[in-house]
């Protein structure tokens, strides 16, 4: 079972089907989508959250391939801005997404520290690896400023074609070294 999850401004809340009715205001859009794997159909059919949530996420989270999230605001807990996903595959394990209105404030990073902390803490994987785009700087900071590093380069699909990847990577000991590293001295282990 996905628990919830805390950041100091989101709340991630395990995905319900019944989240397929916010999404479609927020995700279809062409600056969210354009870096995602080419299995995103775009343009993005009507039903196709509530189709995807409950043939693919929701099935994946049952049969514990996956855990995906919504992001809330804690100041606004019933109202969805976006969705992240840990994944069990080879060299793809973190997916996010946000709403417009939301970008450039640090929220994804926010997000993506709580889930790389239950990635490695509570599921005990020993590396979590992203591909991105390299046209796509804003991913490509996130990883910056949670720790990973370019392990690869290569090219991938994505719904806006065919362009050069880098495959981003943090191991579980780098993750808990940089996590130890910034608390204050008296709470460091010895």
């Amino acid at each position: 079972m996905t628990p919830s999850l805390e950041t100091r401004r989101l709340l991630l809340r395990p995905l319900e089907l019944e989240d397929a009715e916010q999404a479609p205001p927020l995700f279809p859009h062409w600056e969210i989508v354009r870096y995602l794997n080419n299995r995103v159909p775009w343009p993005y059919p009507a039903g196709g959250v509530h189709a995807y949530y409950r043939e693919v996420a929701l099935p994946a989270i049952e049969q514990g391939e996956e855990w995906h999230w919504t992001l809330r605001p804690k100041d606004f807990p019933g109202r969805m801005i976006g969705c992240i996903t840990l994944m069990k595959r080879e060299d793809s394990n973190r997916g996010p997404w946000l709403g417009l209105p939301w970008h450039g404030q640090g929220l994804m990073t926010e997000a993506c520290e709580a889930v790389t902390d239950y990635w490695f803490d509570r599921l005990k994987f020993p590396v979590l690896r992203v591909p991105k785009a390299i046209a796509n700087a804003a991913s490509r900071r996130i990883s910056e400023k949670t720790g990973m590093r370019i392990v690869a380069l290569t090219e991938r699909d994505y719904v806006s074609g065919r362009h050069p990847t880098e495959l981003w990577e943090i191991t579980a000991a780098e993750w808990w070294d940089r996590r130890q590293a910034a608390l204050p001295n008296r709470h460091r282990k010895k």
